[in-house]
């Protein structure tokens, strides 16, 4: 056990009033019993909208209890995987409530995956069964006799969606908006006969059906969680029930200060925009079940029109999102308009957030940007922002309770406090490893516990830490260490510049070259504008040699952009 001392924890002394030093990982059995105790205690409570079609946490009990005993019916033992393929609609949270009360492993996926990455995914993890949206289930088509998946439940839009109103949004997909490709699901596969199942019909059938409720201990396998898989194949991330009920704990002990204004915590509004698949959407709506509050999901936040007419709808208090979402709305007139006197919260996260856009989204909204970081790896927990702040820091601010972080050297030694190294991270929402990666799992942590993320950072005397940019993405220009954040951050300022990213290119003379890809906020923007704004505001080998102007950067579904994707668009 680490000791517990402000004299190694300087960060301590910074914590708003009211936010313990630590949390207790212990306090639930489960979190399928956290689960199960938050669906009986809000039963006639919402727990979530989608397109005006609201669930209660009475609703959400009977469907997840339905789905988990249908589950239970095929066979599947204690720990089997089930992988679940849907965006941001009400089924999401069904598949993964039924997944954990019934004593199973959720796989979360990415709804945009290839046939090639969905293959990877399912095999890696050994999914015994999928929950999937129709629309991608060609995708499955290919790929389904290289897996182990020998239950597969497909599930139209509408399907939660209510009677008339679900049938008509599921015939618009399918057939005026053409978003449902043809598809044959093969009965028959190399280890036998197949059960494919609507998503209606596996809940009819379950209903009345024996259920037994997951008998998981803290130590059992709550999700395995993919990383992004930017570069090579993705890995499955171990998280433990321990491990997600510490990351609740933590953010709800960070975000009570501010929630604070909302009165009953059970009367927040959580925006969902971010897909519930990736870690940071999905603790936080966890952590929204916890409280017995709604979360208000958004299928399509690319749409940002749509997503402007939902927020309009009533009061919203937390706003997760990504730098590129928040600018998003910022272009849009209509949501700069609306009313923000509820919103507590704007929690940034999942990419480097820069200056320009905080500054901007705080005149609009009066809600300063907290920014905090987190890893697949740690439960999206790890740093955060004190969320009464008033003003954007440019750090990731300090770390969340019972969490530690050491900046550390190649050879695993902690560096002098304001010298640069990699953030190393501690505690019980750090995964236990990779999914059957041994070496990988080894290299992942320290000889002291400490798990290493592959950000370069700084700490300072307070505790807070800045990120100064990935260790795959530095640019090594005539042996001057480049961080393409920080140009980034200075381009992104300059008038004109709507958003971009910089890269390295191959280069005779220096090693490698700065190249910065721009979308324009104002289409007379040159070259010649940037490489003067550059030449007024960076040190000469951080100056971009080439720039290229783009109509749009390449993106992952977070809305994090792919810089590799422009390093080398093959």
């Amino acid at each position: 056990m680490t000791p517990s001392t402000t004299d190694d924890r300087p960060w301590l002394a910074q914590y708003p009033a009211g936010v313990p030093h630590d949390i207790d990982a212990e306090a639930h059995v489960s979190l399928a019993a956290l689960i199960e105790e938050s669906l009986h205690q809000n039963a006639s409570r919402p727990v979530s909208v989608c397109m005006e079609k609201w669930m209660t946490y009475g609703e959400l009990e009977r469907h997840s209890r339905a789905l988990g005993a249908w589950l239970q019916g095929q066979g599947l033992q204690a720990g089997d995987r089930v992988a679940i393929m849907v965006p941001n609609v009400p089924q999401f949270l069904v598949a993964m409530a039924a997944v954990l009360r019934a004593g199973f492993t959720v796989v979360n996926v990415n709804p945009l995956y290839t046939a090639r990455e969905l293959e990877h995914q399912l095999k890696d993890s050994g999914a015994k069964a999928i929950v999937i949206l129709e629309n991608f289930a060609t995708v499955l088509q290919e790929v389904i006799d290289q897996t182990e998946v020998q239950h597969v439940v497909l599930t139209g839009l509408g399907d939660l969606l209510g009677g008339a109103k679900g049938k008509w949004i599921t015939f618009a997909v399918r057939h005026l908006a053409k978003m449902v490709p043809a598809y044959k699901l093969p009965l028959d596969g190399p280890r036998g006969p197949r059960t494919i199942v609507n998503f209606p019909t596996a809940l009819a059938r379950g209903q009345g059906k024996p259920f037994a409720p997951s008998t998981a201990n803290k130590d059992a396998t709550a999700f395995l969680q993919y990383t992004g898989g930017t570069t090579g194949l993705s890995k499955g991330a171990v998280i433990t029930h321990r491990n997600i009920i510490a990351g609740l704990l933590q953010a709800e002990a960070w975000f009570t200060p501010a929630l604070a204004k909302v009165g009953d915590i059970r009367e927040s509004n959580n925006i969902a925009a971010l897909p519930l698949y990736h870690i940071f959407a999905l603790t936080l709506s966890l952590l929204t079940m916890r409280w017995g509050a709604h979360t208000t999901l958004i299928p399509n936040p690319r749409d940002i029109p749509g997503f402007v007419k939902t927020l309009k709808k009533r009061p919203f208090h937390l706003l997760p999102a990504v730098n590129t979402l928040f600018n998003g709305l910022l272009q849009n007139a209509e949501f700069r308009a609306l009313d923000f006197s509820s919103l507590a919260v704007s929690q940034a996260g999942g990419m480097a957030a820069t200056e320009a856009t905080a500054k901007e989204w705080q005149k609009v909204t009066g809600s300063a940007m907290i920014e905090g970081w987190g890893m697949s790896e740690t439960c999206a927990i790890g740093t955060n922002n004190p969320v009464s702040n008033t003003h954007f820091s440019g750090n990731i601010g300090l770390p969340l309770p019972s969490i530690r972080i050491a900046i550390k050297d190649d050879e695993g030694n902690t560096v002098p406090l304001g010298q640069s190294g990699e953030i190393c991270i501690h505690g019980p929402n750090v995964m236990t490893g990779y999914y059957n990666q041994p070496d990988e799992t080894e290299k992942a942590f320290t000889a002291d516990g400490y798990m290493r993320t592959g950000d370069i950072g700084e700490m300072d005397a307070q505790g807070y830490t800045r990120i100064v940019d990935r260790k795959k993405d530095m640019i090594l220009v005539s042996g001057f260490n480049v961080f393409p954040s920080e140009l980034e951050s200075v381009i992104a300022s300059c008038p004109g510049v709507l958003e971009c990213a910089a890269v390295g290119v191959p280069d005779e003379r220096q090693g490698e070259a700065i190249k910065v890809f721009i979308v324009r906020s104002d289409p007379t923007l040159s070259a010649e504008d940037v490489s003067r704004y550059c030449h007024d505001n960076l040190t000469g080998y951080k100056r971009p040699q080439h720039i290229e102007f783009k109509n749009d950067l390449p993106k992952t579904n977070v809305g994090k952009i792919l810089r590799r994707a422009l390093r080398d668009p093959a």
